[in-house]
């Protein structure tokens, strides 16, 4: 679930404290230092979550986006480039699934030389109970309101477009309930 620092200071606000007696105030030192730590609070507790499942977040993202394909299979390249990820991330990640029996691979009928990874029935009840975890520990962030979990998702959206994930106009408006 993380480690608890316990610290009686922010440490962050500690280092920024001393980056700006050394170089001057910078706001985006202490962001990215913020981002970062809440990261690494996030998938900690996430993967704590997920671990009676024997899930890290990482292939319970590529459950989640079989789940979603309209035939539970998608190409092995399409799924590194839905979870923004390497190549080698989505061989490891979907030979870890397959050996759990979550997923299998199958010709791609329509490319004689790829591959699709399909969910299994196996992987369906997993990614089902393990989400029904997540809801209800609100994904780790239970400490903020819905407002401030979209004002969040947002600011980060404004990023993502800046270093080109997605064109703006391809942003969409926030869902209202």
């Amino acid at each position: 679930m993380g480690n608890p620092l316990n610290l009686p200071f922010d440490p962050i606000e500690r280092a920024h404290e001393n980056w700006r007696a050394h170089w001057g105030a910078s706001p985006a030192m202490a962001a990215v230092t913020s981002v970062m730590r809440a990261q690494q609070l996030l998938i900690g507790q996430l993967d704590a979550t997920l671990k009676p499942f024997e899930l890290t977040f990482a292939r319970y993202e590529a459950l989640v986006l079989l789940t979603f394909s309209s035939t539970g299979a998608l190409p092995l390249g399409k799924i590194g480039e839905r979870l923004m990820v390497h190549p080698t991330s989505v061989t490891n990640t979907i030979d870890r699934l397959e050996r759990q029996e979550f997923v299998r691979r199958r010709p791609n009928p329509s490319d004689g030389r790829g591959t699709l990874a399909e969910i299994t029935d196996t992987g369906r009840d997993v990614v089902e109970r393990a989400t029904r975890e997540l809801l209800a520990m609100d994904f780790g962030l239970d400490c903020y309101s819905e407002e401030e979990l979209w004002h969040v998702h947002e600011l980060f959206v404004k990023l993502r477009v800046s270093f080109g994930d997605f064109p703006e106009s391809a942003a969409r408006e926030r869902p209202r309930a």
